[in-house]
Formats: C-alpha cells, sequence, structure tokens
C-alpha cells in the first residue's frame, strides 16, 4: 500500500467513524502507527483526558491519560504491535482517566492492520467502558440507568418539574443470602410489577442498582402524588405477600426529590440528592418514605466534613484532640479520689465542638478505634503523674461499644498497662449501659476479660438505658455511676429520689461503688449525700479541665493552702 492509499484510507476511516460514534455507546478509534496520529470518537473527549479527538506524540498522550498503575501493561502491549510480526489483534483491560482525574476501566480492543511485508500500518477497534451500568435489566424487564441518564439529559429548565421516587428493597442482601438468588429475582419482579402497576402517563420506571427502582416524574405533579405511589406499592405489596400467606415477606422504603428544589439537570448530582433521600428512609427505620429536606442535607455534609477533617487530624498526630479531666470526689473524706477523661476536639476550622456531636460521628465512621487508643495512653500517662502526688489515684476512661466488637481493645489496656508500669486498678474502664445491651455476650466475655486482668469496670450513665438488672448481676461492676439527668429528677421528684436510694442499696448489696454525677450546687451535694453515695462528680467540684490546670487547682493549691 502506497502512501497515498495510505492517507485515503486514514481519511476514509474518519469518515467512518464521525458517521457511526452517534449511533454507539463505544468509542472507534483508528492508531496511524506510520504517522503517530490518532483519531478516536468525538464523544470520548466529554469523558476522558484526552487533549482532541485526533492527536499526535501519540506515546506520550496516551501515557498522560492512562491510570499510572496500568502504563506499564499497556506499553507492552503496543510493543507488539512493532516487535512481533505475528501479533495482529490488540485486546486489553485497563483504566484510563475521566476528566474528573478517576480511573474508569476499559477494554479496548484492535485489529492490527500490515502490509505484504508484515509492517504495522494501523490498529483499528473500539473502547467499551466495562464498569458503566446495565443499559436494561432482564429480570425486572425494566430500562436501566444509562436511558435514565438520557432521558434526564433531554429535560430543559422549561420543563413543569415534577419529581423522582426512588424504592429501595429493605435487606435485599439479607433476602438473597437467606432465600437464594432465585428468590432475590421473583422480588425484583414482583416489586417492579408492583410500581408498574402504580405510576400514570407521563411517569417512567427505570431500574437502578441491585435492589432500587427509580419513577421519573416530568409532568409538573406535586410530590403528594409519590407519596401516593409509594402508599399504593405498600399495599400491592403487602396483598402478594398476604395472598401467598406470608410464605414471601419483604418491605420496600422510598426517598422523594421534588425537582422543584433545584434548577439543575445534572445527572450525577439527582441520584446523589434521590439517593440521599432513599437512605433518609431506610436510617429512620425502613418501611417508609422520606421527603428531601434541603436542611437534612446539609446536616448529612456538614457530618461527613467533620469526619473528614478528624480523620485528617488523627493522621496528622491527632492534631485538634485533647484529653480533659473532670474530679470525682470520695465523698466520704471530701478529698480527691480519681478523674474522668474526657475527650475534646477543636480545629480553627470547626471550633470547639461538642461531644455529643463529634462522638458519634467517631463511632459510626470508626474512627474511634484509633482515637480511643490515643486517649488510653493519655490517661494512663495522667495517671501515672498524678499518682506521684496521690499514690492511690485513677483515671477512668470511656470505651465505645464499637471498640468493644471491632478491636482488640482489652489486649491494647493490658499491654499499655505493663508497659506504663501502673500498679492495678489504676485504670478504671466506663461503659455507657445503653449502648450495649443487644451485645450483652461479647460485652460479658470483655468484661469477664477486665476482671481476670484486675481492671475494674464502671458502668456509665445506670437509669438512663434499659435498666436490666439481669444484665447487671451479670457484669458485676466495680462502680455503678447515675447521670446527671436522672440526678436532676430525683433533687425534683420524691419518687425518682426515693428511687435513686433503692439503686444505691441495690449497688451496696454487690459489693459495689455508688457514683452520682451532675452535682452543682452546695444544696444538691446536701441532699444528694442523704442517699448514701461513695462518689461525687459534677461542676460543684471541677469541670473538666486539661491535666496541667487539674495539678493547678487539686495538688498545687492544696500544698500552698497547706
Amino acid at each position: 500500500m502506497d502512501e497515498k492509499k495510505e492517507k485515503t484510507s486514514m481519511r476514509q476511516f474518519k469518515k467512518i467513524i464521525d458517521a457511526l460514534s452517534p449511533c454507539m455507546d463505544d468509542y472507534l478509534y483508528v492508531y496511524d502507527l506510520l504517522n503517530d496520529m490518532y483519531y478516536i470518537s468525538p464523544s470520548a473527549v466529554e469523558r476522558f483526558m484526552l487533549p482532541s479527538s485526533c492527536f499526535s506524540d501519540v506515546n506520550n498522550t496516551l501515557k498522560a491519560m492512562v491510570y499510572p498503575d496500568d502504563w506499564k501493561l499497556l506499553s507492552n502491549d503496543l510493543s507488539k504491535l512493532f516487535n512481533d510480526p505475528d501479533f495482529n489483534f490488540h485486546n486489553l483491560q485497563y483504566r484510563w482517566m475521566d476528566r474528573n482525574h478517576n480511573p474508569v476501566w476499559i477494554s479496548c480492543k484492535g485489529r492490527v492492520i500490515r502490509n505484504e511485508e508484515k509492517i504495522p500500518i494501523a490498529l483499528i477497534g473500539c473502547v467499551d467502558e466495562i464498569g458503566t451500568k446495565q443499559r436494561a435489566d432482564n429480570i425486572s424487564g425494566l430500562l436501566g440507568e444509562a436511558f435514565l441518564r438520557e432521558h434526564l439529559e433531554t429535560m430543559s429548565e422549561t420543563d413543569d418539574g415534577g419529581f423522582l421516587l426512588r424504592f429501595g428493597i429493605d435487606n435485599f442482601k439479607e433476602i438473597n443470602e437467606n432465600r437464594g438468588f432465585d428468590y432475590g429475582d421473583m422480588i425484583l419482579r414482583k416489586t417492579s410489577e408492583c410500581i408498574n402497576a402504580c405510576i400514570k402517563d407521563g411517569q417512567k420506571l427505570y431500574k437502578l442498582s441491585a435492589d432500587e427502582f427509580l419513577v421519573l416524574d416530568y409532568s409538573g405533579r406535586h410530590v403528594s402524588e409519590a407519596q401516593n405511589i409509594y402508599n399504593d406499592v405498600v399495599n400491592r405489596i403487602n396483598k402478594f405477600i398476604e395472598d401467598n400467606h406470608y410464605e414471601v415477606f419483604f418491605t420496600v422504603s422510598a426517598g422523594i426529590f421534588d425537582l422543584a428544589e433545584t434548577s439543575s439537570h445534572d445527572y450525577y448530582e439527582l441520584m446523589k440528592l434521590s439517593e440521599f433521600a432513599l437512605n433518609e428512609a431506610k436510617n429512620r427505620g425502613k418501611n417508609q418514605f422520606y421527603v428531601y429536606n434541603q436542611k437534612d442535607y446539609d446536616d448529612f455534609k456538614r457530618k461527613k466534613r467533620l469526619v473528614r477533617i478528624m480523620r485528617q487530624s488523627i493522621n496528622n498526630g491527632f492534631e485538634g484532640f485533647c484529653t480533659y479531666f473532670q474530679p470525682i470526689i470520695d465523698i466520704k473524706s471530701g478529698r480527691l479520689a480519681h478523674a474522668e477523661a474526657l475527650l475534646r476536639f477543636r480545629t480553627e476550622e470547626t471550633g470547639l465542638l461538642s461531644p455529643s456531636e463529634f462522638i458519634p460521628l467517631l463511632e459510626e465512621s470508626g474512627l474511634i478505634i484509633p482515637i480511643g487508643k490515643w486517649v488510653l495512653t493519655q490517661a494512663i500517662y495522667a495517671c501515672g503523674y498524678m499518682q506521684k502526688y496521690l499514690p492511690d489515684f485513677h483515671v477512668s476512661v470511656n470505651l465505645s461499644y464499637i471498640q468493644v466488637l471491632k478491636s482488640n481493645v482489652l489486649s491494647e489496656i493490658v499491654n499499655l498497662m505493663q508497659e506504663s508500669g501502673l500498679k492495678k486498678g489504676s485504670i478504671v474502664v466506663e461503659l455507657t449501659e445503653s449502648g450495649f445491651m443487644e451485645t450483652d455476650r461479647n460485652v460479658i466475655s470483655f468484661c469477664e476479660g477486665l476482671k481476670q486482668n484486675g481492671i475494674p469496670l464502671a458502668l456509665d450513665d445506670f437509669g438512663t438505658g434499659y435498666s436490666n438488672f439481669n444484665y447487671l448481676y451479670n457484669l458485676t461492676p466495680n462502680i455503678i455511676k447515675i447521670d446527671r439527668s436522672f440526678t436532676i429528677k430525683a433533687l425534683k421528684n420524691n419518687y425518682e429520689y426515693n428511687l435513686l436510694q433503692y439503686m444505691s442499696d441495690m449497688t451496696h448489696s454487690i459489693d459495689s461503688k455508688f457514683c452520682i454525677e451532675g452535682i452543682e450546687t452546695a444544696e444538691e451535694l446536701e441532699r444528694i449525700s442523704r442517699i448514701n453515695p461513695d462518689y461525687i462528680q459534677g461542676y460543684y467540684f471541677g469541670r473538666p479541665m486539661p491535666l496541667e490546670e487539674f495539678e493547678r487547682s487539686f495538688i498545687q493549691k492544696k500544698a500552698i493552702s497547706e
């Protein structure tokens, strides 16, 4: 093939690609090996980090857009084009970078065109995104996300509005695991049928991920119509379950997004907001619908931002975190007995956060595990430091149920105690009653491990949770602590006061100590003292404070006064 014919063929290939590209989801390409030119479907430029649909210096251009870990794989394959005369077909799965610098899995196939001397002239083929969503679902009989995206992109700002109604089958993974995939497929088909039977003209139903469906309404109907559809679907599902004598049972949740909430028709934005709405319905108990609320979404984004900031802080040596200590007083002697270690968090970006806000986020994200170990080391250091002045000083450390259930926290406590040289009993572990009731077997095993290693246990916030007395006897804690909220009730109500007295007597009957939290005035102290607690904790004796301030308040001032 002479040069003139080769150039003619390349122009023809480009014309063919331009003609076929609008009809295809894949990307056609031709790589002119003689002239180092590459031409690909123009739509690929919108998706990937390509300088244009036609470019030279192919090797370096491809290297800039291929995911770095995959470049060697591609480079080795391309070298065969020139070095192996019997290499005639390129077939490789690797990753290209999209316009947002995210890796996208592709399957790139191509036929090598050679001249009579077996010199490679061109590579012609197509690129297919193998990580993209299916265009249709054969089980439910519905079109998939690709068609939903195309539909949304054809909408204009002059459309009448409407809503997105996103369904999800509750606990679908468990359905598949417990009953098998055939059973799960049957549930998908039945759900699809029930939703399809409830939608009206101008509404379209699509299949999303494994167990999700989406109704798109662009006819201007109000979100109350979406609520009615949800209720109708639930009634149909319940009728199906009843007709099958409850041999089949499942529920659905739904998130509703009012398209009037946004002027954007961006597919990814709308999917993100509808997914949030569905997740809220599930988080609030499942088997219900939730209508998107901007404030809830802002709170959700704030939580994500705070988790990101705290993760960065942990990775930067726990910057922003600090440990405060609150005194606990022996009521009989009136002297400092020990302290409770309390976590605080502050950065310039967040300001001082309330523990009631950031500790649940640490637990939800799993970050409570590394931060919990850090607090433990701080408490052990503080205890050793204070024992120079008060040999019998103790420090209490709060443990999250996440630490108990998902980490080796018992071994960590034992090892850190041994490394520190502290005597047994110096560190007291506090568990919150309400956080552990549903996992009592694991907790009882953990508490037995504490006893075997001489580590005292305090049951915190007793009376605010389940107050399961059988559970209490199984744990046999060394200390029972009463929360401030219960203390306030006892100070205002004789019934609650008598109940608190009963708790004190019961605690002493099992040879445990009784600690009452939240005492803030002399009058409160005087009345609570009649109940005969062992320890008192509250602002009356001192607020949580850094270790240096704690030393000044309870050691240096005492030395000066003496």
